[in-house]
């Protein structure tokens, strides 16, 4: 998967945990896209078995779509903490970052860091 579709869900996860129920209006606000590029994306998620949209144009994670989304969301928190704690940076500094370095890191470094967050 490629990184947007991975931001895509991991807002969807995050706005679905802030306001309960998400459309792609919510999606669009959020990442300041424009509804053509979210259409295009919710298509793609929808074709890819990573989410539904319900009749109303809700949406929601499928199973697959859920774990991929909490497993980029964990990274993204991991990884902010790890540049606030251990680099000292801004927690904004540090959300911009980690939001970059989620989709690219190795599973191995990935990994060594949240050993070290736990000692």
């Amino acid at each position: 998967m490629y990184e947007s579709g991975e931001n895509y869900l991991e807002t969807i996860l995050v706005l679905k945990e802030r306001l309960g129920n998400v459309r792609s209006i919510d999606v669009v606000r959020e990442l300041n896209f424009s509804k053509p590029s979210v259409s295009r994306a919710v298509g793609l998620l929808k074709e890819d078995g990573y989410i539904t949209v319900d009749e109303d144009g809700f949406l929601e994670l499928t199973e697959k779509g859920r774990d991929k989304a909490e497993s980029v969301y964990e990274r993204h928190r991991i990884l902010t903490s790890f540049l606030m704690k251990v680099a000292n940076v801004s927690e904004e500094t540090a959300e911009e970052d980690a939001c970059r370095m989620e989709h690219i890191i190795s599973q191995e470094t990935y990994m060594g860091i949240k050993e070290f967050l736990k000692k």
